[in-house]
Protein backbone atom coordinates (compact mmCIF):
# COMPACT_ATOMS: atom_id res chain seq x y z
CA UNK A 1 0.00 0.00 0.00
CA UNK A 2 1.36 3.27 -0.97
CA UNK A 3 0.91 6.48 1.00
CA UNK A 4 1.01 10.32 0.24
CA UNK A 5 2.39 11.23 3.58
CA UNK A 6 1.86 14.69 5.25
CA UNK A 7 3.64 15.60 8.29
CA UNK A 8 2.22 18.36 10.33
CA UNK A 9 4.39 19.77 13.44
CA UNK A 10 7.94 19.03 15.12
CA UNK A 11 6.96 15.30 15.87
CA UNK A 12 4.73 14.59 12.91
CA UNK A 13 7.84 15.51 11.26
CA UNK A 14 10.25 13.36 13.02
CA UNK A 15 7.67 10.38 12.32
CA UNK A 16 7.72 11.29 8.77
CA UNK A 17 11.44 10.75 8.50
CA UNK A 18 11.65 7.85 10.36
CA UNK A 19 9.29 6.16 8.06
CA UNK A 20 11.03 7.80 5.20
CA UNK A 21 13.95 6.35 6.59
CA UNK A 22 12.33 2.87 7.00
CA UNK A 23 11.45 2.70 3.34
CA UNK A 24 14.91 3.39 2.18
CA UNK A 25 16.86 1.12 4.65
CA UNK A 26 13.96 -2.13 4.14
CA UNK A 27 14.61 -1.42 0.00
CA UNK A 28 10.31 -0.92 -0.32
CA UNK A 29 7.93 0.88 -2.23
CA UNK A 30 5.22 3.06 0.46
CA UNK A 31 5.66 6.44 0.67
CA UNK A 32 4.73 8.22 -2.90
CA UNK A 33 5.73 11.35 -1.30
CA UNK A 34 6.30 13.22 1.53
CA UNK A 35 5.31 16.78 2.62
CA UNK A 36 5.91 18.47 5.89
CA UNK A 37 4.06 21.16 7.45
CA UNK A 38 4.99 23.47 10.39
CA UNK A 39 4.68 27.07 11.78
CA UNK A 40 8.20 26.68 13.17
CA UNK A 41 10.91 27.20 10.64
CA UNK A 42 13.81 25.51 12.48
CA UNK A 43 11.69 22.22 12.70
CA UNK A 44 11.16 22.49 9.07
CA UNK A 45 15.13 22.78 8.98
CA UNK A 46 15.82 19.72 11.58
CA UNK A 47 14.19 17.28 8.77
CA UNK A 48 16.65 14.87 7.16
CA UNK A 49 14.37 12.85 4.88
CA UNK A 50 11.71 14.94 3.54
CA UNK A 51 13.35 16.98 0.37
CA UNK A 52 13.27 21.17 1.04
CA UNK A 53 11.41 22.14 -1.89
CA UNK A 54 7.89 19.88 0.44
CA UNK A 55 8.64 21.31 3.61
CA UNK A 56 5.36 24.02 3.83
CA UNK A 57 6.05 26.89 6.47
CA UNK A 58 2.82 28.26 7.64
CA UNK A 59 1.91 31.53 9.40
CA UNK A 60 4.90 33.36 8.64
CA UNK A 61 3.40 36.87 8.92
CA UNK A 62 1.51 36.19 12.03
CA UNK A 63 4.60 33.87 14.32
CA UNK A 64 7.28 34.86 12.27
CA UNK A 65 8.21 31.13 11.84
CA UNK A 66 8.62 30.40 15.92
CA UNK A 67 5.60 28.04 16.15
CA UNK A 68 2.78 28.14 17.64
CA UNK A 69 3.41 26.78 21.42
CA UNK A 70 1.15 24.86 22.52
CA UNK A 71 -1.96 27.00 21.02
CA UNK A 72 -3.75 24.36 19.21
CA UNK A 73 -6.32 26.97 18.35
CA UNK A 74 -4.18 29.08 16.73
CA UNK A 75 -2.69 26.48 14.85
CA UNK A 76 -5.93 25.78 13.28
CA UNK A 77 -6.35 29.05 12.54
CA UNK A 78 -3.21 29.15 10.80
CA UNK A 79 -3.07 26.04 9.05
CA UNK A 80 -6.57 27.61 7.71
CA UNK A 81 -5.05 30.41 6.54
CA UNK A 82 -1.96 28.92 4.68
CA UNK A 83 -4.29 25.94 3.11
CA UNK A 84 -3.73 27.01 0.07
CA UNK A 85 -0.13 26.75 0.58
CA UNK A 86 -0.49 23.18 1.82
CA UNK A 87 -2.70 22.09 -0.97
CA UNK A 88 -0.23 23.23 -3.53
CA UNK A 89 2.41 20.95 -1.80
CA UNK A 90 0.24 18.38 -1.60
CA UNK A 91 -0.76 18.30 -4.91
CA UNK A 92 2.70 17.62 -6.21
CA UNK A 93 2.63 14.04 -4.81
CA UNK A 94 1.79 11.80 -7.78
CA UNK A 95 -1.65 10.64 -6.64
CA UNK A 96 -1.86 7.93 -9.44
CA UNK A 97 0.33 5.77 -7.42
CA UNK A 98 -1.47 6.58 -4.23
CA UNK A 99 -3.45 3.99 -2.10
CA UNK A 100 -4.15 6.95 1.00
CA UNK A 101 -3.41 9.44 2.14
CA UNK A 102 -1.65 9.75 5.90
CA UNK A 103 -1.42 12.59 8.02
CA UNK A 104 0.75 12.44 10.39
CA UNK A 105 0.89 14.37 13.96
CA UNK A 106 1.35 14.46 17.73
CA UNK A 107 -2.06 15.91 19.32
CA UNK A 108 -1.10 17.00 22.30
CA UNK A 109 0.93 20.51 20.85
CA UNK A 110 0.09 23.59 18.80
CA UNK A 111 0.60 23.05 15.40
CA UNK A 112 -0.01 19.06 14.70
CA UNK A 113 -2.94 19.02 17.19
CA UNK A 114 -4.61 22.12 15.41
CA UNK A 115 -3.29 21.81 11.94
CA UNK A 116 -4.38 17.65 11.39
CA UNK A 117 -8.41 18.60 11.37
CA UNK A 118 -7.88 21.41 8.90
CA UNK A 119 -5.70 19.30 6.89
CA UNK A 120 -7.54 15.89 6.79
CA UNK A 121 -10.83 18.14 6.13
CA UNK A 122 -9.03 19.85 2.90
CA UNK A 123 -7.88 16.21 1.47
CA UNK A 124 -11.24 14.37 1.60
CA UNK A 125 -12.67 17.46 -0.03
CA UNK A 126 -10.35 17.48 -3.15
CA UNK A 127 -9.32 13.72 -3.25
CA UNK A 128 -11.16 10.51 -3.72
CA UNK A 129 -8.31 8.34 -1.89
CA UNK A 130 -9.40 7.80 1.98
CA UNK A 131 -7.44 10.21 4.12
CA UNK A 132 -6.23 8.73 7.39
CA UNK A 133 -4.79 10.33 10.60
CA UNK A 134 -1.96 9.09 12.52
CA UNK A 135 -2.08 10.70 15.77
CA UNK A 136 0.39 10.76 18.87
CA UNK A 137 -1.28 11.31 22.27
CA UNK A 138 0.52 12.91 25.20
CA UNK A 139 1.72 10.85 28.04
CA UNK A 140 0.31 11.59 31.47
CA UNK A 141 3.28 13.89 32.98
CA UNK A 142 3.56 16.16 29.99
CA UNK A 143 0.41 18.01 31.67
CA UNK A 144 -3.16 19.67 31.34
CA UNK A 145 -2.83 21.79 28.28
CA UNK A 146 -1.63 19.04 26.61
CA UNK A 147 -4.59 16.46 27.31
CA UNK A 148 -6.86 19.05 26.60
CA UNK A 149 -5.39 20.00 23.46
CA UNK A 150 -4.73 15.82 22.59
CA UNK A 151 -8.72 15.51 23.47
CA UNK A 152 -10.25 18.34 21.52
CA UNK A 153 -8.13 17.23 18.87
CA UNK A 154 -9.00 14.10 18.46
CA UNK A 155 -12.79 14.49 18.81
CA UNK A 156 -12.71 17.10 15.68
CA UNK A 157 -10.37 14.58 13.77
CA UNK A 158 -12.09 11.98 13.88
CA UNK A 159 -15.21 13.81 12.14
CA UNK A 160 -12.85 14.71 9.35
CA UNK A 161 -10.69 11.72 8.77
CA UNK A 162 -11.66 8.65 7.33
CA UNK A 163 -10.18 6.47 10.05
CA UNK A 164 -7.61 7.72 12.90
CA UNK A 165 -4.95 5.27 13.83
CA UNK A 166 -3.72 6.42 17.37
CA UNK A 167 -0.39 6.00 19.21
CA UNK A 168 -0.48 6.07 23.15
CA UNK A 169 2.98 7.50 24.32
CA UNK A 170 2.41 5.73 27.83
CA UNK A 171 1.88 2.18 26.33
CA UNK A 172 5.53 2.55 24.78
CA UNK A 173 7.41 4.09 27.44
CA UNK A 174 10.06 1.51 28.91
CA UNK A 175 10.67 1.44 32.48
CA UNK A 176 12.77 4.54 34.30
CA UNK A 177 13.04 6.46 30.32
CA UNK A 178 12.47 9.51 30.54
CA UNK A 179 10.12 11.34 27.73
CA UNK A 180 12.66 13.26 25.62
CA UNK A 181 14.84 10.36 26.05
CA UNK A 182 12.33 7.97 24.14
CA UNK A 183 10.99 9.98 21.73
CA UNK A 184 13.53 9.16 18.86
CA UNK A 185 13.22 5.20 19.86
CA UNK A 186 9.60 5.77 19.80
CA UNK A 187 9.37 7.22 16.48
CA UNK A 188 11.53 4.43 15.04
CA UNK A 189 8.85 2.25 16.75
CA UNK A 190 5.87 4.18 14.82
CA UNK A 191 7.74 3.62 11.65
CA UNK A 192 8.35 -0.18 11.88
CA UNK A 193 4.82 -0.86 12.60
CA UNK A 194 3.49 1.64 10.05
CA UNK A 195 6.14 0.40 7.48
CA UNK A 196 5.65 -3.36 8.02
CA UNK A 197 1.86 -2.64 7.34
CA UNK A 198 2.09 -0.65 4.31
CA UNK A 199 4.85 -3.01 3.16
CA UNK A 200 2.40 -6.49 3.33
CA UNK A 201 0.61 -5.72 -0.19
CA UNK A 202 3.81 -4.99 -1.94
CA UNK A 203 4.76 -7.76 -4.69
CA UNK A 204 7.80 -9.71 -3.64
CA UNK A 205 9.90 -12.43 -4.75
CA UNK A 206 9.32 -15.25 -2.90
CA UNK A 207 5.11 -14.46 -3.32
CA UNK A 208 2.83 -14.83 -0.32
CA UNK A 209 0.63 -17.53 -0.01
CA UNK A 210 -2.16 -15.01 0.89
CA UNK A 211 -1.67 -11.60 -0.46
CA UNK A 212 -3.07 -8.60 1.82
CA UNK A 213 -3.49 -5.79 -0.42
CA UNK A 214 -4.88 -2.21 -0.32
CA UNK A 215 -7.99 -2.87 -0.47
CA UNK A 216 -7.76 -5.12 2.61
CA UNK A 217 -5.50 -2.36 4.83
CA UNK A 218 -8.62 0.37 3.65
CA UNK A 219 -11.69 -1.79 4.48
CA UNK A 220 -10.25 -2.77 7.98
CA UNK A 221 -9.41 0.75 8.69
CA UNK A 222 -12.83 1.78 7.48
CA UNK A 223 -13.81 4.99 5.91
CA UNK A 224 -16.60 6.42 8.51
CA UNK A 225 -14.41 8.04 11.14
CA UNK A 226 -13.06 6.29 14.19
CA UNK A 227 -10.25 5.03 15.82
CA UNK A 228 -7.88 2.18 14.99
CA UNK A 229 -4.99 0.14 16.87
CA UNK A 230 -2.05 -1.32 15.52
CA UNK A 231 -0.32 -4.68 17.63
CA UNK A 232 3.53 -5.61 16.80
CA UNK A 233 5.07 -8.72 18.11
CA UNK A 234 8.60 -10.70 17.07
CA UNK A 235 9.99 -14.27 18.07
CA UNK A 236 13.25 -14.62 17.43
CA UNK A 237 14.81 -17.67 14.73
CA UNK A 238 17.33 -19.74 15.38
CA UNK A 239 18.44 -20.12 11.89
CA UNK A 240 22.23 -22.55 11.20
CA UNK A 241 24.58 -20.65 9.68
CA UNK A 242 25.97 -22.57 5.83
CA UNK A 243 29.88 -23.86 5.20
CA UNK A 244 30.32 -20.79 3.81
CA UNK A 245 28.27 -18.36 6.28
CA UNK A 246 25.21 -18.65 4.07
CA UNK A 247 22.15 -19.16 5.56
CA UNK A 248 20.11 -22.18 5.65
CA UNK A 249 16.76 -22.58 5.97
CA UNK A 250 15.14 -23.14 9.36
CA UNK A 251 14.10 -26.50 10.26
CA UNK A 252 11.22 -27.27 12.39
CA UNK A 253 7.84 -29.54 12.26
CA UNK A 254 4.81 -28.01 11.36
CA UNK A 255 3.27 -27.83 14.88
CA UNK A 256 6.45 -25.91 16.19
CA UNK A 257 5.58 -23.73 13.36
CA UNK A 258 1.80 -22.87 13.88
CA UNK A 259 2.59 -22.46 17.76
CA UNK A 260 4.75 -19.73 17.26
CA UNK A 261 2.99 -18.09 14.71
CA UNK A 262 -0.46 -18.41 16.51
CA UNK A 263 1.28 -17.42 20.17
CA UNK A 264 3.14 -13.98 18.11
CA UNK A 265 -0.43 -12.83 17.18
CA UNK A 266 -1.34 -13.09 20.07
CA UNK A 267 1.14 -10.79 22.08
CA UNK A 268 0.80 -8.34 19.08
CA UNK A 269 -3.03 -8.73 19.62
CA UNK A 270 -3.00 -8.69 23.47
CA UNK A 271 0.44 -6.80 24.70
CA UNK A 272 1.71 -4.66 21.39
CA UNK A 273 -1.38 -2.46 20.60
CA UNK A 274 -0.45 1.32 19.86
CA UNK A 275 -3.76 2.07 21.70
CA UNK A 276 -4.27 -0.84 23.97
CA UNK A 277 -8.01 -1.91 23.81
CA UNK A 278 -10.16 -5.33 24.94
CA UNK A 279 -10.33 -6.60 21.33
CA UNK A 280 -14.06 -7.02 22.15
CA UNK A 281 -14.34 -3.25 21.71
CA UNK A 282 -13.20 -3.62 17.82
CA UNK A 283 -15.17 -4.02 15.05
CA UNK A 284 -12.77 -5.41 12.26
CA UNK A 285 -9.46 -6.97 12.31
CA UNK A 286 -6.52 -7.58 9.63
CA UNK A 287 -3.74 -9.84 10.63
CA UNK A 288 -0.04 -10.19 8.67
CA UNK A 289 2.25 -12.75 9.62
CA UNK A 290 5.79 -11.93 8.16
CA UNK A 291 9.13 -13.91 8.53
CA UNK A 292 11.10 -16.73 6.05
CA UNK A 293 8.71 -18.58 4.01
CA UNK A 294 9.24 -22.13 5.81
CA UNK A 295 8.31 -20.61 8.97
CA UNK A 296 4.74 -18.87 7.66
CA UNK A 297 2.65 -21.51 8.74
CA UNK A 298 -0.53 -21.54 6.72
CA UNK A 299 -2.69 -23.78 9.25
CA UNK A 300 -0.71 -21.28 11.95
CA UNK A 301 -2.70 -18.04 9.89
CA UNK A 302 -5.58 -19.73 9.91
CA UNK A 303 -5.97 -20.32 13.77
CA UNK A 304 -4.94 -17.09 14.46
CA UNK A 305 -7.41 -15.55 12.11
CA UNK A 306 -10.19 -17.63 13.83
CA UNK A 307 -8.60 -16.72 16.94
CA UNK A 308 -9.12 -13.05 16.34
CA UNK A 309 -12.74 -13.73 15.26
CA UNK A 310 -13.92 -15.10 18.40
CA UNK A 311 -12.02 -13.04 20.10
CA UNK A 312 -13.61 -9.04 18.96
CA UNK A 313 -16.95 -11.19 18.14
CA UNK A 314 -16.74 -9.68 14.58
CA UNK A 315 -16.05 -12.24 11.30
CA UNK A 316 -14.95 -9.82 9.21
CA UNK A 317 -11.12 -10.39 10.42
CA UNK A 318 -9.13 -10.95 7.01
CA UNK A 319 -5.25 -12.32 7.40
CA UNK A 320 -2.56 -12.92 4.95
CA UNK A 321 1.34 -13.30 5.12
CA UNK A 322 4.75 -11.69 3.85
CA UNK A 323 7.42 -13.75 3.64
CA UNK A 324 11.18 -12.30 4.00
CA UNK A 325 14.17 -14.38 3.21
CA UNK A 326 16.80 -12.46 4.73
CA UNK A 327 15.36 -12.20 8.62
CA UNK A 328 15.95 -13.91 11.54
CA UNK A 329 12.29 -13.07 13.27
CA UNK A 330 8.96 -13.74 12.54
CA UNK A 331 6.29 -11.11 13.27
CA UNK A 332 3.20 -10.55 13.77
CA UNK A 333 1.12 -7.21 12.87
CA UNK A 334 -2.51 -7.08 14.02
CA UNK A 335 -4.56 -3.90 12.79
CA UNK A 336 -8.09 -3.26 14.26
CA UNK A 337 -10.15 -0.98 13.28
CA UNK A 338 -13.38 0.45 14.35
CA UNK A 339 -12.28 0.80 18.56
CA UNK A 340 -15.10 1.29 19.91
CA UNK A 341 -13.88 1.99 23.59
CA UNK A 342 -10.35 2.21 25.13
CA UNK A 343 -8.83 3.31 28.66
CA UNK A 344 -6.65 5.54 27.71
CA UNK A 345 -9.20 7.26 25.58
CA UNK A 346 -11.99 7.78 28.87
CA UNK A 347 -9.26 8.60 30.98
CA UNK A 348 -8.02 11.14 28.41
CA UNK A 349 -11.92 12.74 28.14
CA UNK A 350 -12.39 12.98 32.27
CA UNK A 351 -8.63 14.66 32.14
CA UNK A 352 -9.65 17.05 29.56
CA UNK A 353 -13.13 17.67 30.75
CA UNK A 354 -11.31 18.36 34.75
CA UNK A 355 -8.73 20.65 32.86
CA UNK A 356 -11.71 22.80 30.81
CA UNK A 357 -13.67 22.95 34.52
CA UNK A 358 -10.28 24.44 35.35
CA UNK A 359 -10.06 26.66 33.28
CA UNK A 360 -13.54 27.97 33.30
CA UNK A 361 -13.06 28.64 37.17
CA UNK A 362 -10.48 30.71 36.67
CA UNK A 363 -12.02 33.04 34.01
CA UNK A 364 -14.76 33.21 36.36
CA UNK A 365 -12.84 34.32 39.47
CA UNK A 366 -10.39 36.94 37.49
CA UNK A 367 -14.03 38.23 35.74
CA UNK A 368 -13.11 36.90 32.47
CA UNK A 369 -15.01 35.29 29.52
CA UNK A 370 -14.36 31.71 29.66
CA UNK A 371 -14.94 31.58 25.73
CA UNK A 372 -15.66 28.30 24.34
CA UNK A 373 -14.37 26.48 27.44
CA UNK A 374 -17.94 24.75 28.53
CA UNK A 375 -17.50 22.55 31.72
CA UNK A 376 -20.24 20.59 31.02
CA UNK A 377 -18.72 19.12 27.87
CA UNK A 378 -15.62 18.92 25.53
CA UNK A 379 -15.80 21.47 22.58
CA UNK A 380 -14.50 20.54 19.02
CA UNK A 381 -11.85 22.65 17.91
CA UNK A 382 -13.84 23.96 14.88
Amino acid sequence: MKVGLVAVGQAGGKIADALVRYERNAVVDIVADAVAVNTARADLLGLREIEPERRVLIGGDRVKGHGAGADNELGAELARDDIDEIRDAVDAIPTSDVDAFLVVAALGGGTGSGGVPVICRELRRIYEEPVYAFGVLPARDEGGIYTLNAARSLKTVVEHADATLLFDNDAHRESGESLAGGYGRVNDEIARRLGVLLSAGEARDPTPEKVVDASEIINTLGRSGGVASLGYASAPLERKRGLFGGRKPIEEDSLASTTRVTATVRRAALGGLTLPSELSNVERALVVVSGPPETLSREGIEDARRWLETATGTPEVRGGDYPLRDTDHLAATVLLGGVTEAPRLAELRAAAVEAQRNVAEIAERSGLSAGIWDAEGLDPLF
